[in-house]
Parts: structure tokens; sequence; C-alpha cells
């Protein structure tokens, strides 16, 4: 099996080549193996990790340590993959510069091939700077949940002709700037499709109708792991892996409980020579002690 990882470029010749583009979150090696194993191409470590792996309410609490951190475990599960690292809130609003260092510690300690930033005009220039340093950028317009209080919640966006425009505007600033796709969340279909008929580079929707270059959605909701979030409506449950894990464990709870587990095969044996002199020796120490 070839262990070249696949490019920005690919993604690219897809869109050129009308193939679809599957992607997926992932959060940690074991999981990342089994998404790149069924054949996905790119992976994006989201800082959707705070609401599914870290218990926060929204994204806004995840640190440049957390996505370093998952990212490097991603990539250690994986060979073929793209990894895309989301940026976290304020690791890259501040300034350009810290956008650069950023992104260049997502890429050099987390193994990140590239890095994605929430945002229209107002990430224009940070992803300008970080391609004029060769880190690949992708950008996310629409519903943006770092902007989750800005928005008033998790809003669909693009619903009037101003919010409409204002998106064909931030998507073809972004292409301008450099970024090799866009992530378009929650717009409404036909927006979508129009957008991804203007722009050269690919679009990855989430909840943003059939007719995107790709589509993303996370992981857990695809496996439904997700025990206290509501289903989104973009979202379809692909399987119901979190019933399956709340009953192994009731199983596994019932043997130990009723010392149905471990059994004979489960438990390590002493040779019988071994045993045989250890009980020898353990009665000569009970005699001696008494």
């Amino acid at each position: 099996m070839s262990t070249t990882r696949i490019t920005t470029a690919d993604l690219k010749k897809m869109k050129t080549a009308g193939r679809k583009i599957v992607m997926l979150t992932a959060y940690d090696a074991p999981l990342a193996h089994f998404v790149e194993a069924a054949g996905v191409p790119a992976i994006l470590v989201g800082d959707s990790l705070g609401n599914t792996v870290l218990g926060y309410e929204n994204t806004l609490p995840v640190t440049m340590h957390d996505v370093v951190r998952h990212t490097q475990a991603v990539v250690r599960g994986t060979r073929r993959a793209l990894i895309i690292a989301d940026m976290p809130f304020l690791s890259y609003q501040v300034s350009e510069e810290q956008a650069l260092r950023n992104a260049g510690k997502l890429v050099q300690e987390g193994g990140a091939q590239a890095v994605k930033l929430e945002g229209g005009k107002r990430t224009v220039a940070a992803t300008q700077r970080l391609v004029d340093a060769g880190i690949p950028v992708m950008g996310h317009v629409g519903l943006t949940p770092q902007s989750v209080h800005q928005l008033g919640g998790y809003r669909a966006q693009g619903r009037t002709l101003a919010e409409a425009e204002a998106l064909q505007r931030d998507a073809r600033a972004l292409e301008q700037a450099g970024a090799f796709a866009i992530v378009l969340e929650s717009i409404p279909a036909t927006l979508a499709q129009e957008m991804t008929q203007a722009l050269a580079i690919p679009t990855i929707g989430i909840g943003a109708g059939v007719h995107c270059d790709g589509q993303i959605q996370v992981l857990h909701d695809v496996l439904g792991l997700n025990p206290n979030a509501a289903h989104p409506r973009h979202a379809k449950a692909y399987a119901a892996l979190g019933d399956e894990v709340r009953a192994a464990v009731s199983s596994y709870a019932e043997d130990v409980e009723s010392s149905a587990f471990p059994t004979r095969e489960h438990s390590f044996l002493l040779p019988n020579e071994v045993a045989r002199a250890l009980r020898k020796t353990s009665a000569v120490t009970t005699v001696d002690q008494s």
C-alpha cells in the first residue's frame, strides 16, 4: 500500500474530474485509522473535539495545545489521508504573525498538512500570510461555530439577499487569497450550488446540500456516539455505536459482578510443576509460622 499522502492538489483534481470529495473529522489514532481504511481521502481534526471529546458546550474553550495533541494522534493513525487541523478560537484573529506562528505549530509539531480558518473577509489577510509562507489553508464560511455568540446560536446563514451576497464575496475573497478549498456550513443548498459553480477551488458542504464538491461530517454524529448532543439536522447517523457501547459495558459489568468473567481462557496459569512446588512452599511456610 502506498504511503504517499493525498495533497491539496489532489482535491482540486477531484473537483475538476467531478469526483465527490469525502471528508470526516477524527480526533484520535484508532478512529482515524478506521476512517482512512474506509477510503476517506481527507480528515479534519476539528475544534469540534471540544464538543465530541472534551465535553465542552461549544468549541470556544479549545486550545492550541488541544489541537496539536489530537492532530499528532490522527497523523500517527494514518498513512495516506490529507490531515487538516482546525485553528482554534483566538489562535489567528489577533494578528497575521500570530496566525503564522500557530499555523506553523500545527504543521511542525502536530504534523498537519493544512490548516482551516473560520470566517470570510476578516481572515483574508491571515490566509494570504499563511499561503505565502507555504501553509495550505482551507476556508470556512456560513455558520462558523467560533462565532456562535455573535450569530445568536447555531442558525443557518445566507437566507437573505444581503447575507447570500456577503457569503459569495467572502468565498471569492478567500479563493483569491489562495485558499485551496472552502467549507460551506449551514447555508441554503441553492446558494451553495451557485458558489460551487462560481469557484475554481473545491467546496466542502456541511448542511449545504448535495451540489457541493464534497461533504464533511463530524465522525461522532455519523457513528451515533453523541450521548448528550441533539442530533444536527445536517447529520445522518449511519450506526448507533453509543447503544452498542452501553450494551457491551453493561454485559461486562454483569459478568464481573456474577464472577462469570474472567474465565480460565482469560487467565494466566502456572505450569503444574510450579504450582505443586508453590503449594509445598506455602505449606512449609505455614507450618514454620505456627
